[in-house]
């Protein structure tokens, strides 16, 4: 409520019907700043933050001011879908690093290291991860931002999941495990996962402020600023209670469960134990999944379940991992247990 009515406010305001800064409301970005190193320990400075229309606007703005034309971006696989089409408007190269079920869907340095070329210019990072809802430990964060700070690698890391972690998994900011890749570090995150505020389109990025500053330069030129009303809701989310956020974290850890236990019974599926984010992401045999309908791929398995048990989820193919499918345990309880019993009836017909 407090949220709302700050947006209410603020549209009532005249002061805030007029265009603001491109790098966006000084009280956001010290906002931005006081939360970074509330929430992660990384201590930032105003400077360091520019606001962005949601977390991809940070992502774009960051790869636009990093890349030239031909730099290689690693990207671990499983990816979020619109990474390899930012990397690409911006320029630069994908070089897909796959990572293993067996390891949990986390990168090793040495695959990382495997992957690298004298063209390499930056890593996006993802912990807890979508679409795999993969948690790397402090270790291997730390491992990881030391490899990249020894071989002068940009590291892009996307903390919008910070808050949802569960099952003992703790999230560990990147440039806090090693502070020596924090020179190149660009830190994004935003109000949309957080706070239940997808819709409102606040975002922002932490890095050197040389990057904040050409990224505000690219939005006076583009989007001139994000939209005041939701600026100022996102300070109230920012400055506000996290009792809401703490009920949120609760439900999903309790719904993640569920999912987690039921898919293990259903023929056809392996799944790791998802301990981010609010997703699941099961390997599955698309042959032998669902008796009598054997599928040539999981896009077309995904298919049958819409099809037949009218269940939606995401085909592996969107994040460079045919064969698996993603799973959101974002939606109320009842509607997870009839989606997960239609799936096991199938399965066991």
């Amino acid at each position: 409520d407090h949220i709302v009515a700050a947006a209410q406010r603020a549209a009532a305001d005249p002061r805030a019907h007029h265009y603001s800064p491109p790098a966006g409301l000084p009280e956001l970005r010290r906002a931005v700043a006081l939360k970074t190193h509330r929430d992660s320990g990384w201590e930032c400075d105003v400077e360091d933050v520019t606001i962005t229309v949601g977390a991809k606007g940070a992502v774009f703005g960051a790869c636009a001011a990093l890349l030239d034309p031909g730099d290689e971006v690693l990207l671990p696989s499983p990816y979020w879908v619109s990474y390899p089409e930012i990397v690409a408007l911006a320029g630069g190269v994908i070089r897909v690093v796959p990572s293993r079920f067996e390891d949990g869907y986390r990168v090793t340095v040495d695959e990382l290291e495997a992957a690298r070329t004298a063209r390499t210019k930056l890593l996006i990072f993802c912990s807890p991860g979508n679409p795999t809802g993969a948690v790397y430990t402090a270790a291997e964060v730390a491992a990881i931002g030391g490899w990249a700070a020894r071989h002068r690698i940009w590291v892009l890391t996307d903390e919008i999941y910070e808050h949802f972690v569960y099952g003992g998994a703790e999230f560990v900011s990147l440039p806090v495990a090693a502070p020596e890749a924090a020179e190149r570090c660009v830190v994004v995150n935003s109000v949309a996962k957080t706070y239940a505020m997808t819709g409102w389109r606040v975002g922002w990025m932490v890095g050197p402020p040389q990057v904040a500053a050409a990224v505000a330069r690219l939005q006076s030129h583009s989007i001139s600023n994000v939209a005041n009303v939701s600026q100022f809701a996102a300070i109230a989310a920012l400055e506000g209670p996290m009792a809401a956020v703490d009920v949120m974290r609760t439900a999903f850890d309790r719904r993640r469960r569920f999912m987690y236990d039921l898919l293990r019974t259903l023929p056809g599926v392996e799944v790791n134990e998802p301990h981010g984010a609010f997703y699941a992401f099961p390997r599955i045999d698309v042959a032998r999944a669902l008796p009598g309908r054997p599928a040539q791929s999981s896009h077309q398995f995904a298919e049958f379940l819409l099809e037949s048990a009218e269940i939606a989820v995401v085909p592996g193919e969107a994040f460079g991992a045919p064969g698996s499918l993603r799973l959101s345990y974002a939606v109320d309880d009842g509607e997870l247990a009839t989606g997960l019993e239609r799936w096991r009836a199938l399965a066991t017909a």
